[in-house]
């Protein structure tokens, strides 16, 4: 019983990480698991392992992603987004490879 409530709760948490990344991010960029973005130079989220471990983000996402480019607006996200982000991160991304 206390698994299952532990996977209840982590689909949950996976679930609202995937709801905060569609409504902010989806625009521009693809947050499934397949699929392209809207636009072409916004990488998809599924590829951000590539480059660098997804939990390392936790702290940009903290303190605000600002990027090179006037089109993405700064984002900053609570502890509890966050939590819910890197957990839906972690299931679409493969694990990072150096």
């Amino acid at each position: 019983a206390v698994a299952a409530h532990a996977r209840a709760a982590d689909d949950k948490l996976i679930a609202q990480g995937k709801t905060i990344l569609s409504a902010n991010c989806a625009r521009c960029h693809s947050v499934e698991a397949t699929g392209d973005s809207a636009v072409r130079a916004a990488p998809p989220f599924r590829t951000l392992s590539q480059k660098y471990p997804v939990e390392t983000l936790a702290e940009a996402l903290a303190e605000g992603i600002v990027t090179g480019h006037n089109d993405m607006p700064q984002f900053v996200f609570t502890p509890d987004e966050i939590d819910a982000i890197l957990a839906y991160l972690n299931v679409i991304n493969p694990p990072h490879k150096r």
